[in-house]
Formats: structure tokens, C-alpha cells, sequence
């Protein structure tokens, strides 16, 4: 088990005569015996958890202190200076924190939260998940290199959004664990790449000007093909790219093309080193075929790859147009597979007669992948269809990109709507002839790219929908026409678009002396011995697996036609597949894909998005296009390809680039850290979750997030804080504020929000930040607007007074809108004492938000089985008598989880807390060693 502060497991071996630990697959269980009492659970790592962890710890008792973010200190560590006195608030945290590390009986599991609790006072057994932090904290040095590589910037939570910091980062200073932590979601693009490509990685390199480091990094990930997917894939990563929320998506195919155009740095590559005595045949040399290639020969394998076609690269090299994909490109990224050690075994086929059988390489071979595709062409199955003249689009295409002498008429027409059909019509426009696309459903219908239909419309092909061939027309033995029927759209078919059904007596014809059918593939599978549904090879999901052991298939062999980067991430998990295969490993643990759908991933709109156009690469014009076969894209300059990358929302925060695992001298970087379950048990848990603060977004009429000059008393509080972003500095918008106002009671004592309550502290944390306003700006006017001044602790009232002396102004009113005037803002509020409508000029306003419960309090208390009272804070047992105990015996309340206090009262609640769990810990303890 691995714990971040403490080296646990030692912990555990030299207290072994009272504690023992039994562990399951990565979860440790902890128990008392021999009548000492057992750990006592803190959740929350604020003022109120630090503190009542360490009265237990000090009392001698095991403690286990979970913590949700990187870092302890909650809330307190953000404030400046504490109220009446002044005092430093880190001054007062950082040793308490320094503590936590000190108390051999004190562990703490930080980026945890509990998420289990089943038991009774004096017996809980609690499951804690742990979350990566992707930094091993045992190793971490906190040098800092890592951020200066880092590519993401993102809004700091700690500075109140007022500074920005890396992906890869420490909290604050003083934070305790030392370690930096790496903030990592989940990305729509990567998600919906079915080659799990790292797209986040590579544009925010591309950005930074690193683009040999882009290209890299994906072909780190597995992707053999950057040059070539960059020029075909259909981009699925574009259509769920949150960026097209706002204004357009992200051009990511094209920055994936541009990392390898501009990336290439002409080094050789060198054949990776054999690990293993196992060799792997793989059939079919395409673009599955060869990124599982790719992939088992940097795992330290053999690979043969064998093809029935005398060039390698499958339907990358015959099936697409050379005006997409140029053929040096795709040769060049072939040869770099060979370059790592494949062997090719092109003109051999296997599965036919007189040849090579499945069987013959199962006794050579120690695994198999069949990554065949599917080259086999679906018939138009109308009268005439053998006439000369009428062809079909997979060996049009292969014959023409293969270079072999093709001949097709004046007046072509292509029947399909697919990719292959489009490809088909746009090589015939090449050719000289006329083209009409012929297809049964509508254009919202056509599976085809939009682009690329748009294309082909472009360079002079003729779109004709809602029409389908009948028959195929001979005179003189050859094809002149076809007879076409007209079609409407009726109910919705398997595949989720309405069907075309015929429209009686529509018939027509169209004259045309060359038919190019493009209506489907299939998979030609005879002779292969591995069963197969409807011609497609039947693998197990998750393994692909065939029904021979040891043989493997993926790919347009398991799935049909589909595209090239779905074909490339098949051949990623065959590789892992044969991988684990050879080493005896399981097949399917851990490869079930859990990651959100795109749709459900929310983004934060760190950036404060603004409208940016997207780059468009320059093209060929239409006259030079339809004069050959040269290629029509002709990618991103520098400045584009920069510029749209910037563009990108740094959706997942971390982007994968691999930059700070570059950088980390001490190798402390864990990118492939996955979430921990850890069962513990407890004989009782506090409960020190802390409390959240209102967003007043929700007051609209007050500007905040309209008006730069309206800010929140937290950040008030970062900015005067000499660790923050100011360095102490009242400075906002490049201007140091001379007239600022402050408004006390927003999202607290307001009815019209349902929220009742009273925040206790704002009225001295106010007073507090209008003495540091005075105390920071010469000649400061400042105003406060109060409802009533609540100074109600020791001290408070003086320090009121002082405030006032100072030459605050204090206003009683009701506040009702922030306006802009001039350079700053003005408040309009009603001065209940005078009666009297008045504006006051503002250069800051500062909105002293309410406390309030935590978000996620109704979750913690479904999880602990304690209730909450009306306005959700943790309910506790008596409001006079006994306020640290929950609904739930066993469960103890510290700090503001059960009310608004301030610091005093939260530490003085905290050992009130610690002190109540500790009786009945060794109650219990006690009780146990009596039985």
C-alpha cells in the first residue's frame, strides 16, 4: 500500500505485535488486536482535521487522516492574516502541518476520499480510494524542472483563478506533501479516438514550436502511420472537440499531419532490441497489420509480416487516391516499421490453395494476427452488371494506384455513397471523363465525409441522389446506359437511416459507357480455418482472440469496412493481446474501456475562451487538381499550425506529452497510475470536510465575472497574501485600487436565495481586509455596506473599532446592482439609515461571500449514514449539549462541516472532537480486550 507522507508499510512491520496487515489485490487491511484500540478515521485535511489528527496522534493513538486534495491546510492556508489579531496565518498552519509528518502513528492518504463505511461504533470497516497523483511522492526531489516544461497552463484553484500554474504542479509553497501533483482528466478527443491517440499531447507541443517532440509522442503512443492518418483518418476527435462549442473545433488531423511534415527530422531508425524468443506472424500488411508490428517489435519481439500483394501498406497503398495520401509518405512510414526489424513476406498469400495455410504458421509461429481487411467487392446484383464497361470500385482503385493501365469511357457514373465511391468518382474526373455519383438515399444519408463529398462536388462531379441502378444497358457488347429508378425515404432500417423504397413508374435512363460499382466491402476469409459470421473472422471483444488459440484478428477482418484509424487501434490491442498471450498473462483484466463518453465530459473554462478562427490549410485550386493525381492539401506553415493549437481548450488539463517525464531527473513521474481502493478498519471517524463558498455568479446584479473590478474576499485575500500572485500587492488589471468598496452578506442572510443562515465571519474578515487596504494603499477610501456588524468574539468588537478609526467608512445598506462607469464601477445601493438611494465609485468591490455547505455533502452523509440538517451541514446530536456528535454513534462533526465558525472555534471544536473519539476508541479497545 502506498501512502504518501510516511513510509506506512514500515510503520506496520515495526508495530507488529499490536497491528497486522493481510493484503488483496493492491488493498490493505488494518485491525487492532490484543485489545489496543483501533485507528481513528479523519476526513478532511483543514485546520479542524490537522488539528484533531494531532491530539490523537499526540495521545499515542493511531490515526488515519484522508485528505481529497494534493495537499493539506483546506481553506486557512489561502488567508493572509487572521482576525483580531493579525497574526500570520501560515505562520500558525505550516508548523501544525510540518506535525502531520512527524507522528510515526499518523498516516496520511492524500488525493483520497472514503467512499464506503459499513459497521458500528468501534468496528467501521471503510474503503478509501486513493486517486493517482502521478508523481511518487517517495521520490519527488520538488526541484520544479517539470513545470518549466510543461505545455498547459491552467487557472490556479488555490490563487482563486488569479494566476495560473502548470498541469504539473505544487499546490502552494508550503504545502504539505512536498511533491507535486499532476492534474489529469479526461479529454473528449482522446476518448473518441479509436486508436486512443494522445491528441491533447501533441497539439500542446505544437503550440510551444516542439514538433519533433509531437511527432514522437505519437509514435510513443503506438501510431506507426502520424504522416498518413494526419491525411485520411475522418477525425471523430473533431466532432466531439469542446472547442466547437464556442466557435469551431480544433483542426487536430491537420496538426497530426503537420507533426510529421514538420516534425521528420531525418533520423534513422534504428531496430529495436530482441527481449523475447517468441515469433509473430501477422497476415496482411496494412494498417492494423503493421501497428501491431510496430508495436511487438519495440516489446522486444519477432515479426514477420506476410501479404498477397506485392507492395505492403493493404488499402492504405491500393485503396486510397495518391491526390490524399502521396505514396512517399506512405512509404517512408512503412519503411520505418521495417526499419525497426519486421520482416516482409509480400506475393504470399495465405489461406489459398497450394500455399501457405493458418495452420503451417501456428507450427512456426508462437502467434498469429490476421489482419486481412476487406478487399472483397460487394455486386450491384442487376441485369448486366458483367458487361464490359461496368467495374467495381476496390480493383478500380487498386489498378490505378498500383499503376496498371486502367481504361473507363467519357461518361462515368459511380454508384455508392461511401468513401470508396467518392474516391472512385474523384480519380474518374482525374482520368478526363464525365461523373455522375449515383446514389439511393439522400446527402444527409451519405456515410462518406462531408469534406470529402464537398470536394468532389467541387472539382465537377455530379451528385444525383434518391436513385438507384436497375439494370445495366448493352448495345454492341459493351454498357451505353443504365436504367435508374427514383426513391423516397421510408421508416428508419437496422442501421438507423430511413430506407429508400422505390417510386413506381420513375424509371429512367442515364447513358454512360463506364459503371464503377462502390456500394461495399467484404472480407475475404475462405481457407483461413477460424470461424467467421457473415464472412467477418469472430474474435472475443476485448482479446480478439479467434476460435484458434494463439491466433488473433482485428481490423476490417473483424469489423467490416470501416476507417484506417479504427483499423490502427485494433492492431494496438491485438499487439497488447498477443503481448500478454505469449507471457501467460490474463487476456482481459484491466482493458475494459471506462472512460466518459464525450458528450458527459464537462470542461472549465479556464482560459476565459475567446473567439479565434480556425486555420485552413492552403489547397490546390479545382483547374490544378483535375489535372492529376498531385496531392490537394498542402498543409500548415509554422504560424498556422501554432496558431490552431493555441486554439485548444486543454480539455484534460494534463495532456500526456510526456515532457516532464523528460525533464524529472529523480523519475518520479507515474503517468500509468490508476485509482487504489484501500479497506481499513476504525473504531470511530471525524468528520472534518470543511465547507465551500458561495459563487456569486449567482448574484448577477453585482458583476462578478462581468466587471474585472468585482472580486471575491478570497481573492482579496490571495492578493494581499505575500505568497500570492501580487506578492502582497493590492494590484488588479496592471492598477493598484484607490476606492474600494466592500458588500458583506452575499449568498448568506438572503431570503430571495433560500439561504438564511449567517456566515458568522464575514463581518471580521472584512473589517480584517479593509485595515490591510488602508495598511497597503496610501490614501484608500474605503466603504463597507452592511446589513449589521456582527462582532461577536473576543477581541472582535475592539478590532471593529479600530477599523473605523482608521477611516473606514461604514454604510448600512442594501446594495441592488454594480454598474460600469468610466474606467471603474459604480454601486447603487438603498442607505437604510438616511432613506436615501446612493452610488458609490469603485475602482474594487470586493463580495464577502457566505459559507456553505459542501457540494458534495450529500454524498458523504449517504455514505457515513448521518444526516444533515435544513441547510445542509452535517446535523449534529444536540445544538446545546453536544455538538460534536452525528446522527450516526461513532461519527463525530469538527469544524465548519457542521456550521460556519472561525478558526478559534473550528480548533477548539476540532479537540473537542478528538477527545470525544478518543473515549471511544479506547472504550472499545478496552471492552474488546476484556472479551
Amino acid at each position: 500500500m502506498d501512502v504518501d507522507s510516511n513510509n506506512y508499510e514500515n510503520t506496520l512491520v515495526s508495530q507488529e505485535e499490536n497491528y497486522h496487515e493481510t493484503s488483496d489485490e493492491g488493498t490493505a487491511k488494518m485491525t487492532g488486536k490484543n485489545g489496543r484500540p483501533k485507528p481513528i478515521l479523519v476526513i478532511g485535511g483543514g485546520i479542524a482535521g490537522i488539528q484533531a489528527s494531532l491530539d490523537i496522534a499526540d495521545a499515542g493513538l493511531e490515526v488515519y487522516l484522508v485528505e481529497r486534495s494534493s495537499s493539506v491546510g483546506g481553506r486557512m492556508a489561502q488567508l493572509d492574516k487572521t482576525f483580531p489579531t493579525l497574526d500570520c496565518s501560515s505562520c500558525i498552519l505550516t508548523p501544525k502541518m510540518a506535525d502531520i509528518t512527524r507522528k510515526p502513528n499518523l498516516h496520511l492518504f492524500i488525493c483520497s476520499e472514503v467512499v464506503n463505511v459499513e459497521g458500528q461504533a468501534g468496528d467501521f470497516r471503510v474503503t478509501v480510494r486513493k486517486q493517482p497523483r502521478y508523481v511518487d511522492v517517495d521520490v519527488c526531489t520538488g526541484c520544479g524542472l517539470c513545470t518549466e516544461v510543461c505545455p498547459v497552463e491552467y487557472s490556479s484553484d488555490f490563487n482563486v483563478g488569479l494566476e495560473i500554474h502548470k498541469a504539473i504542479y505544487r499546490r502552494f509553497p508550503q504545502a504539505i506533501p512536498a511533491a507535486f501533483v499532476i492534474e489529469k482528466h479526461e479529454s473528449p478527443c482522446k476518448n473518441a479516438c479509436p486508436a486512443q491517440i494522445p491528441v491533447q499531447g501533441y497539439v500542446a507541443l505544437i503550440a510551444q514550436g516542439k514538433f519533433t517532440e509531437a511527432l514522437n509522442l505519437i509514435r510513443n503512443a503506438g501510431i506507426p502511420f502520424a504522416g498518413t492518418l494526419g491525411r485520411v483518418c475522418y477525425h471523430p476527435c473533431e466532432d466531439v472537440c469542446k472547442r466547437g462549442e464556442w466557435d469551431e473545433a480544433v483542426s487536430i488531423c491537420a496538426l497530426k499531419r503537420f507533426s510529421y511534415d514538420a516534425g521528420r527530422n531525418g533520423d534513422e531508425i534504428t531496430p529495436a532490441p530482441i527481449k523475447h524468443e517468441e515469433r509473430i506472424a501477422i497476415v496482411g500488411a496494412g494498417p492494423s497489420g503493421l501497428t501491431a508490428a510496430h508495436q511487438l517489435l519495440h516489446m522486444g519481439y519477432q515479426v514477420t509480416v506476410f501479404d498477397e500483394l506485392p507492395v505492403a501498406g493493404g488499402m492504405l497503398a491500393t485503396g486510397i487516391p495518391e491526390y490524399r495520401l502521396p505514396r512517399d509518405v506512405l512509404a517512408q512510414e512503412i519503411e520505418d516499421v521495417r526499419a525497426l526489424g519486421a520482416e516482409f513476406k509480400l506475393n504470399t498469400p495465405i489461406g489459398k490453395e497450394n500455399g501457405l495455410q493458418l495452420e503451417d504458421l501456428c507450427k512456426e509461429y508462437q502467434a498469429v494476427y490476421l489482419a486481412i481487411g476487406a478487399h472483397g467487392s460487394s455486386r450491384l446484383r442487376v441485369p448486366g452488371e458483367e458487361l464490359p464497361g461496368v467495374m467495381q470500385a476496390v480493383p478500380f482503385l487498386r489498378k490505378l494506384n498500383m499503376g496498371e493501365d486502367v481504361r473507363i469511357g467519357k461518361k462515368v457514373a459511380v454508384v455508392g455513397g461511401g468513401n470508396s465511391a467518392i474516391d472512385a468518382a474523384r480519380c474518374a474526373i482525374r482520368m478526363g471523363s464525365d461523373v455522375k455519383l449515383v446514389y439511393r438515399r439522400s446527402r444527409a444519408e451519405m456515410p462518406a465525409a462531408s469534406f470529402e463529398v464537398a470536394a468532389a462536388e467541387e472539382e465537377g462531379v455530379e451528385l444525383n441522389f434518391l436513385m438507384t441502378p436497375v439494370r445495366v444497358i448493352e448495345k454492341g457488347g459493351k454498357a451505353v446506359a443504365i436504367e435508374c429508378v427514383r426513391m423516397e425515404l421510408g421508416e428508419p432500417d437496422e442501421s438507423g437511416r430511413r430506407r429508400p423504397v422505390p417510386v413506381e413508374g420513375s424509371e429512367f435512363i442515364m447513358e454512360v459507357d463506364t459503371v464503377i460499382a462502390a456500394i461495399g466491402q467484404n472480407v475475404l476469409s475462405e481457407g483461413l480455418d477460424v470461424e467467421t459470421k457473415w464472412g467477418n473472422i469472430v474474435v472475443d471483444e476485448v482479446s480478439l482472440e479467434t476460435s484458434v488459440p494463439g491466433v488473433f484478428a482485428g481490423g476490417d477482418a473483424v469489423i467490416g469496412p470501416a476507417s484506417v484509424v479504427e483499423a490502427i487501434g485494433a492492431g494496438k490491442q491485438a499487439a497488447e493481446s498477443i503481448h500478454r498471450y505469449l507471457r501467460k498473462m490474463d487476456l482481459h483484466t484491466g482493458r475494459k474501456p471506462t472512460w466518459k463518453k464525450p458528450a458527459a465530459i464537462d470542461v472549465n473554462d479556464s482560459k476565459g475562451i475567446k473567439r479565434a478562427p480556425r486555420q485552413h490549410m492552403a489547397e490546390l485550386s479545382v483547374k490544378e487538381r483535375i489535372l492529376g493525381f498531385n496531392e490537394v492539401e498542402l498543409g500548415f506553415t509554422e504560424e498556422q499550425a501554432m496558431a490552431e493549437a493555441k486554439r485548444c481548450l486543454d480539455c484534460a488539463i494534463c495532456s500526456e506529452c510526456m515532457q516532464c517525464v523528460s525533464a524529472c531527473q529523480a523519475q518520479a513521474i507515474r503517468h500509468d497510475d490508476q485509482p487504489e481502493d484501500i479497506q481499513m478498519q476504525v473504531s470511530s471517524i471525524i468528520v472534518a470536510s470543511g465547507y465551500d463558498v458561495f459563487d456569486p455568479i449567482r448574484k448577477p446584479e453585482f458583476g462578478y465575472g462581468r466587471y474585472p473590478e468585482v472580486i471575491t474576499t478570497m481573492e482579496f485575500e490571495r492578493l494581499v497574501s505575500a505568497s500570492g500572485p501580487t506578492a502582497g500587492r493590492i494590484v488588479l488589471n496592471g492598477r493598484t485600487p484607490r476606492k474600494i468598496v466592500f458588500i458583506q452578506c452575499v449568498g448568506s442572510r438572503d431570503l430571495s436565495l433560500d439561504l438564511p443562515n449567517c456566515s458568522r465571519v464575514c463581518c471580521m474578515a472584512v473589517a480584517k481586509q479593509a485595515h490591510l487596504a488602508h495598511d497597503r494603499i496610501e490614501n484608500a477610501e474605503v466603504t463597507v455596506f452592511y446589513m449589521d456588524v456582527r462582532a461577536f468574539g473576543k477581541g472582535f468588537e475592539e478590532f471593529y473599532d479600530r477599523v473605523r478609526e482608521e477611516g473606514t467608512i461604514y454604510r448600512r445598506g442594501n446594495p441592488s446592482e454594480i454598474r460600469r462607469k468610466g474606467d471603474g464601477v459604480v454601486v447603487v445601493a438603498e442607505d437604510t439609515l438616511l432613506g436615501e438611494l446612493v452610488e458609490v465609485e469603485a475602482d474594487l468591490v470586493v463580495l464577502a461571500v457566505g459559507m456553505l455547505p459542501r457540494q458534495d455533502a450529500n454524498g458523504l452523509a449517504l455514505t457515513l449514514g448521518i444526516t444533515q440538517d435544513a441547510d445542509g451541514y452535517f446535523l449534529e446530536n444536540h445544538p446545546k449539549l453536544n455538538t460534536v456528535s452525528s446522527s450516526q454513534p461513532g461519527i463525530f462533526l469538527a469544524g465548519c462541516s457542521q456550521g460556519p465558525k472561525d478558526i478559534p472555534d473550528t480548533v477548539a471544536h476540532a479537540k473537542a472532537a478528538a477527545s470525544a473519539a478518543m473515549i471511544l476508541s479506547v472504550r472499545k479497545g478496552a471492552s474488546n480486550a476484556q472479551n
